[in-house]
C-alpha cells in the first residue's frame, strides 16, 4: 500500500496517484493554453474595428456632454485624460497632450490622424470653423452607424474560410504536386495507360490550380487587413496625384452611397449654420475624405461661381440626378436642410447596407462553391487514376 502511494509499485499504476492530475496539467499547458491564447489574440485583432468605432462614439459623447454643460471641449478632453483609463486608448492621451500644450481641437486632430476616422476628423474641424460643434455631431454619428448583423456574420465567415480552409487547400495541392502526381506520371507512362480527361487536366495543370488558390488566399488576406486596419491602412495604397483608393471607393456602390450621405449631411448642416453655398460645398467635400468627391465639389463650386443655383450645380456631384431633386425639395421645405434630407440619408444607409450584405453573401458562397469544386477535382483525379490503374491490371491478368 505504501509502495503504491509513493509511486514505487510497478504495473499500470507505476506513476502513482498523482499521474492523472499531472497529465491533465500537461494537457492544459501544452494544448489548451496555446489554443486559448490564439483565440484571445484573434478576438483582439478582429475586434479592433469595433473598438475604434466605440472610442469614436465615446469621443463624440464627451464633446456633446461638455457642450451641454457649457464647458470648453478642450478642457473636457484634458480632464478625461486625467482618469488614466486604458480603455480610451493611447492616441486619446496623445491628443490630450497636444491640447494641453495649447493647441485647438482641430489642429490637435491633425496631429493625431489615426485617432478618429478621417471623415469624423474633417467633420469636427468643419464644425469648429462653423463655431458650433454640436451641429455636426448627428452627421458624425451617421458615419459611425454599425453594419447589420448579417453583414458582420458574412464578413466573419469569410475570415473563417481564410484562416481555416484556404491554407489547408494550398498545402494539400502543393503536397500532391510534389509527391503524388509525379509518381502518377511515372506509373501511367510505365503502364501505357490513358487516365480520364479530368485527371489529365488536373495532373498537367496543378501548378495553375495552386497559383489560383494562392492568389485567392492573398486577396482574402488583403481584404482582412483592410477590415482590421481601417481607413489608415487603406491610405498606404494612396499615391500622390493618383487617388486609386478613392477612385475604387467611389466605384463601389455601397461606399459611393455612404460618401453621398456624408456630403449631403454636412452640406445640410453647414447651410443650416449660415455658411455661404460655395464654402459649404467645399467643406462638405473635405468631410468625405475622398479626392474624387473633392474634384466633383470643385465642379459644383465652379458652377456656383457662374451663377448656377445650388440645386442645379450639385448635378456635377451626383451622376444619377437624385441629389438634385432631393435638394430642390429641401430648399422649399421647413425645418432646415438636415431635417428635410434626413429621410434620404436613411434611405442611402439602408441601400448601402443591403448592397454590402448581398455582396458579402455572394462572395462567401462563391468561395465555398469554388473551393468545393477544387477539392472534388483533386479527389476525382486521385481516385479516378487509381481506378484506371486497377482496371488495367485486372484486364492484364
Amino acid at each position: 500500500m505504501l509502495a503504491f502511494i509513493s509511486g514505487d509499485a510497478g504495473g499500470p499504476n507505476h506513476f502513482g496517484w498523482w499521474s492523472l492530475p499531472f497529465s491533465l496539467v500537461c494537457y492544459a499547458l501544452f494544448f489548451l493554453l496555446p489554443i486559448g491564447c490564439v483565440a484571445v489574440l484573434i478576438h483582439k485583432i478582429f475586434s479592433l474595428p469595433l473598438r475604434r468605432r466605440e472610442r469614436a462614439r465615446f469621443f463624440l459623447d464627451l464633446i456633446e456632454t461638455a457642450l451641454d454643460r457649457g464647458q470648453s471641449v478642450e478642457h473636457a478632453i484634458v480632464s478625461a485624460a486625467e482618469s488614466r483609463d486604458h480603455a480610451l486608448g493611447v492616441r486619446f492621451y496623445l491628443l490630450a497632450a497636444y491640447i494641453e500644450g495649447g493647441l485647438r481641437l482641430g489642429v490637435a486632430l491633425e496631429k493625431v490622424p489615426r485617432f478618429l476616422p478621417p471623415q469624423i476628423s474633417a467633420m469636427l474641424r468643419a464644425g469648429e470653423k462653423l463655431g458650433d460643434l454640436k451641429r455636426v455631431l448627428p452627421a458624425c454619428r451617421e458615419v459611425l452607424r454599425d453594419p447589420p448583423a448579417a453583414v458582420r456574420s458574412a464578413t466573419h465567415y469569410m475570415v473563417a474560410v481564410l484562416l481555416a480552409f484556404s491554407p489547408v487547400a494550398i498545402y494539400v495541392m502543393v503536397f500532391l504536386t510534389i509527391f503524388v502526381f509525379p509518381k502518377f506520371r511515372e506509373v501511367i507512362a510505365g503502364m501505357g495507360m490513358l487516365p480520364p480527361a479530368y485527371a489529365r487536366l488536373a495532373i498537367s495543370h496543378t501548378g495553375w490550380l495552386v497559383g489560383f488558390e494562392a492568389v485567392l488566399f492573398l486577396l482574402l488576406v488583403l481584404a482582412t487587413l483592410i477590415y482590421i486596419g481601417g481607413p489608415q491602412f487603406i491610405r498606404w495604397f494612396q499615391f500622390q496625384g493618383l487617388p486609386l483608393v478613392d477612385w475604387m471607393a467611389w466605384r463601389i456602390p455601397w461606399k459611393q452611397k455612404r460618401l453621398q450621405r456624408t456630403f449631403s449631411a454636412m452640406l445640410a448642416v453647414l447651410l443650416d449654420g449660415g455658411v455661404t453655398e460655395a464654402e459649404a460645398v467645399r467643406l462638405a467635400g473635405d468631410c468625405t475624405a475622398n479626392e474624387i468627391c473633392r474634384r466633383r465639389t470643385r465642379l459644383v463650386i465652379a458652377a456656383l461661381e457662374r451663377g448656377t443655383k445650388l440645386d442645379e450645380a450639385v448635378r456635377a456631384f451626383d451622376d444619377h440626378g437624385e441629389f438634385h431633386w432631393r435638394l430642390t425639395n429641401a430648399i422649399h421645405a421647413r425645418g432646415g436642410f438636415l431635417n428635410a434630407l434626413r429621410g434620404w440619408h436613411e434611405a442611402l444607409d439602408a441601400k448601402a447596407f443591403q448592397q454590402e450584405e448581398a455582396t458579402a453573401h455572394v462572395v462567401t458562397s462563391g468561395l465555398v462553391i469554388l473551393n468545393g469544386v477544387l477539392v472534388a477535382l483533386v479527389a476525382m483525379t486521385v481516385f479516378g487514376t487509381l481506378i484506371s490503374m486497377v482496371e488495367m491490371m485486372e484486364a492484364g491478368l
